[in-house]
């Protein structure tokens, strides 16, 4: 399979997944308020990091992306259920999310929750449905997303950096929420990929490794934008970290030493890559995006 560059890779995948979510939302036989909600927050944008690694694992691997879709849209309706319940009142009481009105604030306290639950089960549907893939592949899937998002995966980071607020944590604390509440659901997203590629003990270490050290990155990154970041591009008020008391890596490390340490999370991530011997020329640019990016 030919070399791509990002921006075309991720165009077209980008389309495909939107397409499905709209798809797997319009064949519910549920609330209208419920799936205009769930609509809502899916269709709020967003880099869709998460399928774009996904996607690009397996064109690493010299599989066709689109057998990924439902596993791509089933991980972008998790990390948007996590978004809505975050912004609630009882968590961190947002009032925007991506340059919008956050998802409570339109449709109401009760439905927002709803609309949460309602996607992260319905995740579990559309990996139990992907079609064309062995039923132990399923099923891997399936506990891979159980995993990465629960009660040893991002909820575990989410309730960790609850506990952590008013607190000064120290660096192996911060980098638990971080790795919890971010990475985990990152590398679950790249594992999939792995999965549905049937890859190598030693690949699947490779992408594993790579997985976490970009998760960091892509944590450093969002805690130096909160400090510098232009507040139209990311969609919400900068300063939050500060102004919510927050331990972050600047806080613990300088702006200088936060920067040095998301550069040498990116050189990780990228030797891991480097070990295996295919063509990852577009997760090598996704780690460019997110050492890089604006939002």
């Amino acid at each position: 399979m030919a070399s791509l560059h990002l921006d075309t890779f991720s165009t077209k995948y980008k389309q495909l997944l939107e397409d499905q979510l709209r798809k797997s939302i319009d064949r519910l036989e549920a609330p209208e308020v419920l799936k205009d909600a769930m609509h809502y927050s899916l269709e709020a944008g967003g880099k869709r990091i998460r399928p774009l690694l996904l996607f690009a694992t397996l064109h690493a691997f010299q599989k066709d992306p689109e057998i990924g879709l439902n596993a791509a849209a089933a991980i972008e309706m998790v990390h948007t259920y996590s978004l809505i319940h975050d912004d609630l009142p009882s968590m961190d009481n947002d009032d925007l999310r991506r340059g919008k009105p956050t998802n409570h604030k339109v449709f109401g306290e009760a439905n927002a929750i709803l609309a949460g639950d309602a996607l992260l089960t319905y995740s579990f549907q559309l990996m139990a449905e992907t079609p064309d893939v062995p039923a132990d592949a399923k099923l891997a899937l399936v506990q891979l997303l159980a995993q990465s998002s629960g009660a040893e995966g991002m909820v575990a980071g989410q309730v960790a950096d609850m506990l952590g607020e008013e607190k000064e944590l120290n660096l192996a604390e911060l980098e638990y929420i971080h790795i919890h509440k971010t990475g985990k659901m990152l590398t679950g997203s790249v594992l999939a990929g792995a999965i549905l590629s049937s890859v190598s003990e030693e690949e699947w270490e490779c992408l594993e490794r790579f997985s976490h050290h970009l998760g960091l990155a892509f944590q450093i990154r969002d805690d130096l934008l909160d400090i510098d970041g232009d507040e139209e591009l990311i969609g919400k008020p900068v300063g939050s970290d500060v102004g919510n008391h927050k331990t972050t890596y600047p806080s613990l490390l300088g702006i200088k030493g936060a920067q040095d340490e998301l550069w040498k999370q990116i050189e990780l991530a990228k030797d891991y890559l480097l070990k295996i011997n295919k063509d990852t020329q577009l997760l090598q640019e996704i780690t460019d995006l997110v050492e890089n990016r604006k939002y």
